[in-house]
């Protein structure tokens, strides 16, 4: 509409999910052609072959998340672990460090829950998260104080997004059954109401009819 609007010149818009999906493997590629991510998967800086960028498992049977690739915010990490870096050294840049350093990494972290790594580390730059399960998701704290979940119909399911300030979007009713609006649907893309007996009758149309 505006390039419409501006040159009175129509254009086709190409919007195919594999050209989508591959924007988002920019970052990845950059690293592939630096050779950053010339190993194979699990052994590269972001694909869990770091030390400081992995899922660890905590007393509790739990997780937590870890990412602090920066060097200032690593050294906040071996902080609030309470060891310094001569016991838990950086070796950013040696990989072949990676799989002891996990090691010490991960059997530091299995000697607290998860709640308790969250009370150390979640106030911080530490670049750390809790993995949650489905069900606690929407009761993280976060996530409660902006609404990003609601519950319609018995049903929590994300909340509209994106947020506008002055028109507010919000869902304005609980999921429908499996054919449930089909009639106005019907209705409201033109079809003549005469016609959808016949369809529902040969199950063109599929759902609940009445």
């Amino acid at each position: 509409m505006f390039e419409a609007k501006r040159s009175g010149q129509g254009q086709t818009v190409d919007a195919a999910m594999i050209d989508g999906a591959a924007s988002l493997m920019t970052a990845a590629y950059g690293l592939w052609g630096s050779g950053a991510a010339a190993n194979p998967r699990g052994y590269n800086i972001l694909d869990s072959g770091a030390h400081f960028y992995e899922v660890y498992e905590t007393s509790d049977g739990k997780y937590i998340s870890l990412a602090p690739i920066e060097e200032k915010f690593y050294a906040q990490l071996l902080q609030r672990l309470g060891v310094s870096a001569d016991q838990l050294p950086h070796s950013r840049g040696d990989a072949g460090a990676w799989p002891l350093l996990k090691e010490q990494l991960a059997a530091l972290i299995g000697r607290k829950t998860r709640a308790q790594w969250c009370e150390i580390l979640e106030a911080s730059d530490v670049c750390f998260a809790p993995v949650l399960e489905l069900a606690e998701v929407h009761a993280h704290r976060h996530n409660a104080e902006r609404e990003t979940f609601v519950n319609r119909g018995g049903v929590i399911q994300p909340n509209a997004a994106p947020r506008f300030s002055r028109t507010p979007s919000a869902i304005r009713r609980a999921p429908a059954a499996v054919g449930e609006n089909t009639r106005e649907v019907l209705a409201a893309w033109g079809l003549d109401e005469s016609r959808f007996d016949a369809l529902f009758a040969a199950k063109v149309v599929p759902g609940r009819y009445s």
